[in-house]
């Protein structure tokens, strides 16, 4: 886990919210000594993901206004299913600390909870397949880290990170390469023995040239349950095979019976409906600290 990234882009969250001026609302209505307990509930049945980001947003807020950080009474796993209702950390702290971190501290929360959520969802529903569910390269700019970490805790798996850690040649490149063969020959001349080469197809034809060109994983790109399946029969594990293209919930199970290895699905991060998550202040008092 880049920590270094991690807090970079939480600062750069906090700046995009307080700006030069900070919270002015909270400034004008919050005194400085005020401190305040808040549960944070969790107000739909889902998975909790992100606890230890978001509560770095406090942590990392903290040293810009000169308070203590938030004190921890209660908090909750990550991967963890959570009902309806149920108070997933306590914290107590500054008020205006609180009250200016907190829109943060929830979007961080809410979006890795809600994609934990749809990946423990997909995962459930071919669970005993054999295929594995993974993620794709759809992603939020600069928030890909937090994504592919909830997708995880939400127990499907991760596809390769970026451009830099995987070689996938999709049918641009092999139309600019003239043919499979030919990309994955200067794939191959190119990477090290310990990057494998995936290659997309969208035919039976295509799938004989990437298993004659020593392809290691196969990608059967948008092709009906029943193409598939010749595929991989086809394919009779020379290869890792991987589905991919319009795979939702109404339609996985099939896609998963044909006998895949991977699913990736795009939508895992680019369509997973935030979770809804809550802060509220129960309890405020007047008290002095030192840092």
């Amino acid at each position: 886990m880049n920590f270094e990234y991690i807090d970079k882009y939480i600062s750069m969250a906090l700046m995009e919210d307080l700006g030069q001026a900070g919270d002015i609302t909270t400034n004008a209505t919050i005194g400085e000594k005020l401190v305040s307990t808040a549960n944070i509930i969790y107000k739909t049945d889902g998975v909790l993901a992100g606890v230890p980001h978001a509560l770095r947003v406090f942590e990392l807020l903290s040293k810009t206004l000169n308070c203590p950080d938030v004190k921890i009474y209660k908090t909750t796993d990550d991967g963890k299913a959570i009902k309806k209702g149920a108070i997933i950390i306590k914290i107590s702290g500054s008020t205006r600390l609180i009250l200016s971190g907190e829109r943060t501290f929830l979007n961080i929360l809410q979006r890795m909870s809600g994609i934990a959520t749809y990946a423990r969802k997909l995962s459930d529903l071919i669970a005993g397949t054999g295929a594995r569910i993974v993620d794709t390269r759809k992603t939020t700019p600069n928030f890909r880290i937090f994504e592919k970490d909830a997708v995880r805790l939400g127990g499907a798996a991760n596809h390769r990170f970026g451009l830099f850690d995987g070689i996938l040649i999709k049918d641009n490149h092999i139309a600019a390469s003239k043919s499979i063969t030919a990309a994955v020959k200067k794939a191959r001349a190119y990477a090290h023995h310990l990057i494998r080469i995936e290659v997309e197809t969208k035919n039976i034809e295509e799938v004989k040239e990437a298993l004659m060109s020593g392809a290691d994983v196969i990608m059967l790109d948008n092709m009906p349950p029943a193409e598939m399946k010749k595929a991989v029969k086809l394919i009779d594990g020379g290869a890792i095979t991987e589905a991919s293209g319009g795979i939702n919930e109404n339609n996985i199970v099939e896609v998963a019976r044909t006998g895949v290895d991977l699913i990736s699905i795009g939508a895992l991060t680019h369509s997973a409906r935030s979770a809804d998550i809550s802060l509220d202040i129960i309890k405020t008092a007047e008290k002095k600290w030192t840092i």
